[in-house]
């Protein structure tokens, strides 16, 4: 099953972390420490995060923080959830970790 924007897991998920830090979106990463993509995958995940600093970006492993995800279903790796100050989700899926793949993701949901 993928990752449907309307899941409501999905937007509390956003909501939580906009709450602890306020910023006009969101970008979370869905990871886990196991996984060597998404280490790979973090230096430009970071790089995004400092290139963005109006949003709140947040590495999130999944085994570590199981409690966090209710029943989101994260399948590939790396995963990305990404939604706007009010919470709505404009982006749920796995992405290719390459570099800018964040900042093109962003640049075309508008944040």
């Amino acid at each position: 099953m993928g990752l449907a924007l309307t899941d409501p897991d999905l937007r509390a998920l956003l909501a939580r972390t906009l709450a602890s830090l306020p910023a006009d979106g969101a970008v979370v990463c869905l990871c886990a420490a196991w996984c060597r993509v998404c280490d790979d995958f973090r230096p430009g995940f970071e790089q995004a995060a400092a290139a963005r600093p109006t949003l709140a970006f947040r590495w999130l492993d999944i085994e570590d923080e199981a409690d966090a995800l209710g029943d989101i279903d994260v399948e590939t790796f790396p995963t990305l959830v990404i939604g706007g100050r009010d919470g709505a989700v404009r982006f749920a899926g796995p992405v290719v970790p390459q570099p800018g793949q964040i900042a093109r993701l962003l640049q075309s949901l508008g944040l």
